[in-house]
């Protein structure tokens, strides 16, 4: 191939954009916030305890280990208003950067869990933890984080760079487990191909309590992110990384590439005489020439090409999802007693869920697809893409899938205690959903919203977000499930639209049911929805009062207009506060604002489910005002909320068109 001189400058300044762009954001660096906020207590505002915490928060960046500048363990105050705080920067981190990583952590860790007693902040420089009980030199593995890069190895290399893989991090494990820093980073290479990995420890820990966790940790590279091309798991107590490019900044932690088996450099010939020192003949430069002139040019290509992939939508066999997510048809008609109606835990749109057991004696929830169920290929693979991805600990885990012949089914873990609805819609069982066990939903559901929102790899608009759609685990902790209706947006997107409505009438924003339009304030909306019939009992449903016909919306909007709230609350809240139940009717009156701009974001309904000194304004009259007398023409009304008759809103929309996906 003939290069033209005159394009020379063209490709060079490709090879320039290329590293100036490319490189400051690589497509696999994966950015990963992480708030926990815990539930194992609150302390009140303006308490000891908050004092001390803010004591802490307002010394902590200047107050580094004396052994690490990387490691902050500090304690203020005295019991039962102790407060304990870890904080650990990424063992190749700068000073400077450090600080500055740990001052923002803790800003925005008091900002999103302003009245908890224990809660965890992770990103990617550095992490930070607090509680009012020690955590200096005691192994903590929860919560367990796992982001992937979503890049896969090619099948040709698949077995080999896997191995390679593990084999790296062991020796790193070993490294960081007997170095002070308790940090280790080094590469190897397979096929002329570099991995990059990193592990890392608190530096509170002893030498074995380091490897204890990082073997743990690694345990769990299988059902994270082995076959991807990087991925991490991240604890409070240790973590490890690796990527197919350089992540770090080699320090005297980092094993040289012969100590993992890649061969020592080789120097280049010298010349005898004067010039020994020089490398020796002119065709070595010549080679090096057009060896880098190659390079630009693939780089531009390459770049260009991914720029292409970027603009359409991914599909499951561009990302060839890994195997290790791949299960066994056959194993699923083993687990679940060949989907027995005995297994059977519920039936929706898309499909019937039952309950399995593999062999290992783990449980499942199976969600087989109907082949009439008007979700196809598309939804199918926007559910795992999605799931996937997604590790938070109010989302449901996606644990596999499988895809032979005409049979589509999703594995998740299995979630005890069913869905919501259950709960909040049954005379019986509602009565075990105390204002605490009501509020500890609620706010769950806030956080994982907010995640989906703001805090993980990608953008997510829910689209479905409903009681049904909301799991209890054993200690009734909610997950959110059933990501078939999910919209990715890219990063600067903030609101999309669509031709075809999916979700559920009751629960969709006006503008969205009417028009097509959807944000991240559609899913407000659905949560003020959700928010009301968690505190009311009542589904948003047409219901005759006297001769008045409402909704719950216009019903709540009423009494609060009228100042008999109270009409409101379920009669079996009878332990809750009064003034804390109304001030969350307020907040899911905010939500439910028929003006978009009024509604709040997620990260503000989080702050005002967490901070009683949070002023709410006053809400804006709700989206759907209902009928006031049983004469007015009901059906021409409501029609548009898909309300034919009383009791009739509960519809879910199936017929769902290709849904675009668009990588953050």
């Amino acid at each position: 191939m003939s290069l033209d001189p005159l394009r020379l400058p063209f490709f060079f300044s490709c090879f320039v954009f290329y590293f100036i762009v490319v490189s400051a954001a690589r497509p696999g660096d994966i950015q990963a916030p992480y708030y926990d906020c815990s539930d194992v207590g609150n302390f009140t505002a303006n308490s000891n305890y908050q004092t001390n915490l803010k004591t802490l928060f307002s010394i902590l960046p200047s107050q580094p280990n004396k052994d690490n500048f990387r490691f902050f363990n500090l304690s203020f105050g005295q019991v039962p208003d102790e407060v304990y705080v870890i904080a650990l920067c990424r063992g190749d981190l700068a000073a400077d950067a450090c600080r500055s990583c740990v001052r923002a952590s803790a800003h925005n860790i008091s900002e999103i869990c302003p009245l908890n007693k224990e809660a965890f902040a992770y990103v990617d420089d550095c992490q930070l933890r607090y509680s009012n009980k020690t955590l200096f030199g005691v192994v903590e593995n929860q919560p367990t984080l796992y982001y992937t890069n979503p890049q896969f190895v090619s099948s040709s290399d698949g077995a080999l760079f896997n191995s390679e893989v593990e084999r790296l991090l062991k020796r790193l494990r070993i490294r960081a487990a007997s170095a002070d820093s308790k940090f280790a980073t080094g590469n190897a290479t397979v096929n002329s191909k570099t991995i990059y990995g990193l592990t890392q420890c608190s530096s509170g820990l002893s030498n074995q309590q380091c490897d204890e966790c990082l073997v743990m940790a690694i345990g769990e590279i299988r059902s994270c992110c082995l076959g991807n091309v990087g991925g991490r798991v991240v604890r409070p107590s240790c973590n490890f990384r690796f990527e197919s490019y350089i992540f770090y900044t080699p320090t005297a932690d980092t094993l040289p590439p012969e100590s993992l088996g890649s061969p020592p450099p080789v120097s280049p010939p010298l010349r005898e005489g004067r010039d020994d020192k020089k490398p020796v003949n002119s065709t070595a430069i010549i080679v090096i020439s057009v060896v880098i002139i190659a390079v630009l040019i693939i780089s531009c290509c390459t770049f260009a090409r991914a720029r292409k992939r970027k603009e359409k939508p991914k599909t499951l066999d561009e990302n060839r999802l890994a195997k290790s997510l791949q299960f066994d048809f056959g194993i699923i008609r083993i687990a679940t007693d060949d989907f027995s109606d005995a297994n059977k835990l519920g039936q929706g749109g898309f499909g019937v869920v039952h309950k399995g057991r593999l062999l290992n004696g783990q449980d499942i929830a199976v969600k087989r697809l109907s082949r009439d169920s008007g979700q196809g290929n598309t939804e199918f693979e926007n559910e795992i893409l999605l799931v996937a991805k997604l590790q938070h600990r109010n989302l449901v885990r996606l644990l596999g899938f499988c895809l032979e012949g005409n049979e589509r089914v999703l594995i998740y873990e299995f979630v005890p205690n069913g869905s919501l609805d259950n709960f909040i819609f049954d005379p019986i069982k509602r009565t075990q959903l105390d204002w605490e066990t009501r509020y500890k939903i609620i706010r769950g559901i806030a956080r994982g919203i907010l995640y989906l929102h703001e805090d993980s790899q990608l953008r997510i608009i829910h689209r479905d977000l409903k009681a049904s759609n909301v799991l209890l685990d054993q200690e009734m902790n909610p997950k959110i499930s059933d990501f078939g209706m999910a919209r990715l947006f890219v990063m600067d997107q903030t609101q999309g639209e669509t031709s075809t409505i999916v979700g559920t009438y009751g629960y969709m924003a006006p503008e969205y049911a009417m028009h097509g339009h959807f944000s991240v304030k559609s899913d407000v909306f659905s949560f003020g929805v959700l928010l009301l019939e968690i505190i009311s009992g009542r589904k948003n449903v047409c219901f005759r009062n006297g001769k008045q016909i409402e909704n719950l919306l216009s019903f709540a909007w009423r009494n609060w207009e009228e100042g008999t709230i109270v009409n409101l609350i379920d009669p079996c809240l009878k332990d809750g506060s009064a003034s804390k139940i109304e001030r969350l009717i307020q907040v899911g009156l905010l939500c439910i604002q028929k003006d978009i701009t009024k509604r709040p974001t997620m990260a503000s309904v989080v702050i005002m489910l967490n901070s009683s000194s949070y002023r709410l304004q006053v809400p804006s009259p709700p989206a759907y005002p209902a009928p006031t007398t049983a004469d007015s023409n009901m059906a021409m009304e409501t029609n548009w909320m898909g309300l034919d008759q009383c009791g009739s809103s509960q519809m879910s929309v199936n017929d769902v068109s290709i849904t675009e996906l668009y990588p953050r």
